[in-house]
């Protein structure tokens, strides 16, 4: 939703190609309207209506697939009906992303066909687009900020893991820098990076030159998250000195505040405060 023109972009240039720039985007119902209250709901992760200068309109359904043995080729086909019908005037192209990271032994069905000799009674396709297929090392220059922030989705050696997200982290700042904040948590979920192995890149970000800009935000970033990670810790202190073992509900209630002011607020309460459960009711 953030990036609907850079998605389309890559994963479907023939769109622009064909039909010239986006005049108009809209995000309509991930669900199809139902014949009966009581069918079983079909729902699309990302279905996308384009307005292009030259007239043409495009739902794309976009579906992303972690785990290929839930995908079924069945299903897209209703929900790509189903949206046909919904939008007559619209040409509907359905797109499916698949996003493990590993090979397949077993490819998916990729398209449905029934016909008798030249007669066709039913064709049905999709865009098919699998991350692992890609290099991250031949994005790391990309000008698209999807690309960037899916880079820890494609494929690289373990040894590149490092270098893979650098360039996810500069990748997201340089194109998307007010969505910056926001992104390097997908980005980190993807690589399934550790705080340890964050704060190595960070310092490694720090001192290369070509990242300037960037690397003063990480300085600057730095000592903010330092300043949060002694506030918390203080906290945490006082409340195992008086209580013993804080419970991780703390913890986690704890670690989703980022704010410096409410940290001081909470260390002198936690200091006042006479159970952990109203010190809970604090935060």
């Amino acid at each position: 939703m953030d990036f609907p023109n850079q998605a389309l972009e890559w994963i479907f240039p023939e769109a622009i190609k064909n039909w010239g720039t986006v005049k108009d985007i809209e995000f309509v119902r991930q669900e199809p309207k139902k014949d009966k209250l009581f069918d079983s709901a079909l729902e699309l992760d990302m279905p996308i209506l384009f307005s292009f200068e030259k007239k043409q309109l495009l739902l794309w359904l976009v579906e992303f697939q972690e785990d290929k043995s839930k995908f079924s080729i069945y299903k897209l086909s209703r929900y790509t009906i189903d949206y046909m019908e919904a939008y007559p005037d619209a040409l509907v192209i359905p797109t499916v992303l698949f996003t493990d990271q590993k090979k397949w032994r077993k490819d998916v069905a990729r398209e449905l066909e029934t016909k008798i000799n030249n007669r066709v009674f039913l064709h049905f396709e999709y865009i098919f687009f699998k991350l692992f297929d890609f290099n991250a090392c031949d994005y790391y220059n990309t000008n698209n900020p999807v690309v960037s922030i899916l880079l820890p989705k494609m494929s690289y050696k373990p040894e590149e893991k490092s270098e893979v997200i650098k360039h996810a982290y500069y990748g997201a700042y340089k194109l998307a820098p007010l969505l910056f904040e926001k992104y390097i948590y997908f980005i980190d979920i993807y690589a399934e990076v550790s705080e340890a192995e964050r704060e190595r890149i960070f310092k490694e970000l720090e001192e290369q030159e070509e990242m300037e800009s960037f690397s003063q935000y990480i300085k600057d970033k730095g000592m903010k998250e330092g300043a949060l990670l002694n506030a918390r810790e203080n906290i945490l202190a006082v409340l195992e000195a008086r209580f013993g073992e804080a419970p991780e509900s703390i913890k986690s209630k704890l670690w989703a505040i980022n704010d410096p002011q409410i940290f001081k607020s909470l260390v002198k309460k936690a200091a006042l405060t006479k159970s952990v459960d109203e010190f809970m009711r604090e935060c």
